[in-house]
């Protein structure tokens, strides 16, 4: 069994040459380890090797042409993938830098791409792990995955996916092997992968007419939904691939009440609340919020929660979040309206599908097709936004407790901020990747995300509201998150530790 690289996976890797196209996190150690970082860099290194996928690297084909396949890594050795760095002391910031400068160095795609950063000495004794895995590996629900088979008691499990993974089958028969024998293996591939491209051609006739029809109506949708990008806006990059990491975390209690009181989902509110985040720190730079609403593509899994392997299994959502709307529940109530339209759609349908569409494009036309799109990304979208749900279980590594957990999107070409939203139980950990030659004052957008924050939950409903101000006469203690707290009041973005 050949384990080739679906057309998507391939268009992640020839983006690369546009930016570095790995996704990430950084997993933040609550408790000193037992043995400090050093061994927990020990422990990775030992589980990563025992994980068929980590195992493996790119290999190109000729058959399909620019098509490629994973293939075992015949030098691997997983201590070259896990690397130790030491903070001495060092604060929150130090540690955001540190990720952020990692994230803006490209993986040796000659190698398995993947790379695990240990970094101990942090806030003097606590320990950090920075993931980076090529998107063309995983996407944000196969990392979740992968993740969890390095985390403690995962890779108690057996590796289940080793034969997927490797190609490796069981003995051949007398026949084969004879044949084996005689003829080149590089010879049987190609004649192998030439009667297997025919055979799935004539056998899925019917399947391949719904494809055309399904690509056909994703790509008129894409293609009436272009425009320009807005002249000297802070949502377009540079092109550099100097990188800066924010992190932050959201009370989820807060985000709970806000959806309690306004209906909709937490992602609803999320998305609410990043719009008046970016309409408050647009606002602060000087640049207009009321000549067009933001484009967010939201990436879907269309991964099922039973399915193993790795690669990439998404759609997408394409939602305008309205920044030139001056009333949040208002914004609320329009992120809310774009949702459902999108949901009732469905993911197979509309721009947001785009991912889709790319599944369908053949991997030579990626070749060249792909490089040439990156360079205008911004005529569809203006920033992705991503949300990773964590298993609702405490995590430990390598017996240290996973207190936080910051995902981190890729960057797109030509953007300029791409946002990660990861649920645990009891907050929201926003990862912020930007482009550090575009994204100015990017601390102010983490303060404007707490204010968007505290913004909504002072616009309760009146019943709500009545109750909020018969409790303050009285002189009742108000729990967080009610009407008492001020938009204005200053927030930190320090850790919860």
């Amino acid at each position: 069994m050949t384990d080739r690289l679906s057309p998507l996976d391939v268009a992640f890797l020839c983006l690369e040459n546009a930016a570095p196209m790995h996704l990430g996190a950084v997993l933040v150690l609550g408790t000193p380890a037992p043995d400090g970082a050093r061994a927990v860099a020990g422990v990775l290194a030992d589980r990563a090797s025992r994980v068929a996928r980590l195992r493996q690297r790119v290999r190109s084909t000729w058959l399909p042409p620019g098509g490629a396949v994973w293939a075992p890594a015949a030098d691997f050795r997983a201590e070259d993938h896990v690397r130790s760095h030491d903070l001495g002391g060092g604060d929150w910031q130090d540690l955001a830098a540190l990720a952020g400068r990692l994230m803006g160095e490209p993986l040796d795609l000659t190698r398995p791409p993947w790379e695990l950063h240990v970094i101990g000495g942090l806030d003097g004794r606590r320990s950090a792990v920075l993931a980076k895995l090529h998107h063309a590996l995983c996407d944000g629900a196969g990392a979740v995955r992968l993740g969890l088979e390095l985390i403690d008691g995962g890779s108690d499990r057996p590796d289940q996916h080793r034969t997927a993974d490797t190609g490796t089958a069981g003995p051949a028969p007398q026949a084969a092997a004879a044949t084996a024998a005689a003829w080149p293996q590089p010879v049987l591939r190609a004649a192998a992968a030439v009667v297997a491209t025919a055979g799935g051609m004539l056998t899925d006739l019917p399947g391949r007419a719904r494809q055309a029809r399904s690509a056909a109506g994703i790509g008129s949708s894409v293609l009436r939904n272009l425009r320009l990008p807005q002249a000297a806006s802070p949502l377009v990059g540079t092109g550099s691939a100097a990188r800066r990491l924010v992190m932050l975390r959201l009370d989820a209690h807060d985000l709970r009440r806000i959806r309690e009181c306004h209906g909709g989902t937490t992602h609803d509110v999320l998305l609410a609340v990043l719009s008046g985040a970016l309409r408050q720190w647009l606002q602060a730079l000087g640049h207009p919020v009321d000549d067009r609403p933001i484009r967010a593509l939201i990436p879907v899994s269309q991964r099922a929660r039973s399915a193993a392997g790795g690669g990439n299994r998404l759609s997408g959502y394409l939602c305008e979040l309205p920044v030139g709307e001056p009333d949040p529940v208002v914004r609320l109530h329009a992120v809310r309206a774009a949702m459902d339209r999108n949901k009732a759609a469905g993911p197979e349908a509309g721009p947001g599908a785009v991912a889709l569409l790319a599944d369908l494009v053949p991997p030579a036309a990626h070749r060249v097709l792909t490089p040439l799109a990156a360079r205008h990304p911004s005529l569809l979208f203006n920033l992705v936004v991503t949300t990773v749900r964590l298993p609702p279980v405490a995590l430990t590594l390598g017996g240290a407790a996973v207190q936080e957990i910051y995902p981190v999107v890729p960057l797109a070409p030509g953007h300029a901020i791409g946002v990660a939203f990861a649920h645990d139980r009891d907050a929201v950990h926003v990862g912020l990747h930007t482009d550090t030659g575009s994204a100015h004052d990017i601390d102010k957008l983490c303060d404007a995300l707490q204010s968007a924050v505290a913004e909504l939950l002072v616009q309760q409903p009146s019943a709500l509201a009545a109750q909020a101000r018969e409790g303050s006469r009285q002189g009742s203690v108000m729990p967080p998150g009610q009407a008492s707290r001020s938009v204005s009041q200053p927030v930190s973005r320090a850790p919860a530790w």
